[in-house]
């Protein structure tokens, strides 16, 4: 019994490791289309060139300065996306270079609830996330909130649209549409 668990355990331990080699391990596994963003922390991994390995903060004009290279845009780009645009600009330096790119943390995708809920906050958006996720991740309402009128505030073209959101409609079955799909930065306010 003992021996299958280290077998199972030393099996998950090198799949994780070739999953790395391979550059493609994402921050969230359910999005391969993932965009850096501002202030998310990445860690660049190059094998066999230790001193080149990096962690690093996605600066707020979307760039990160890596040895050698100079300053790279990295917001709007996915992990592949990156780990190319390294490879190939380090061919300059390395022979064959082998890159690997993992977002330790996203900090670029959050989302904020604010008024009457029970842990009001910034939260990270998860993968098609609505509003009533939102809410629940947030741990539901708080005593006294107005259930009727949320407000989901977002900025579009420079400009700040509020969309509508009736609890007590939605879960009676009216509105449906209205629990849309959450984008990053998007503030939820429950008076």
């Amino acid at each position: 019994m003992i021996v299958q668990k280290v077998k199972a355990v030393v099996f998950l331990s090198f799949f994780v490791f070739l999953t790395c080699l391979g550059g493609e391990v994402l921050a969230d596994p359910t999005s391969p289309s993932y965009q850096i963003g501002p202030s998310d922390q990445l860690r660049i991994f190059i094998w066999k060139e230790t001193e080149l390995t990096q962690d690093l903060q996605v600066m707020p004009d979307g760039k990160i300065t890596f040895p050698l290279i100079g300053e790279i845009e990295a917001a709007g780009k996915t992990v592949t996306d990156l780990k190319k645009l390294i490879t190939e600009k380090l061919k300059k330096f390395v022979t064959a270079p082998e890159v690997t790119v993992i977002v330790t943390q996203s900090n670029s995708r959050q989302i904020y609830l604010i008024g009457r809920v029970a842990r009001p906050g910034p939260y990270a958006l998860g993968a098609e996330m609505t509003v009533l996720q939102a809410l629940s991740v947030a741990g539901g309402f708080a005593e006294w909130a107005d259930e009727k009128s949320i407000k989901i505030v977002r900025r579009e073209h420079g400009k700040e649209v509020q969309l509508p959101f009736n609890y007590k409609d939605y879960i009676g079955g009216r509105n449906t549409e209205q629990n849309v799909l959450l984008r990053p930065r998007d503030t939820v306010v429950v008076p």
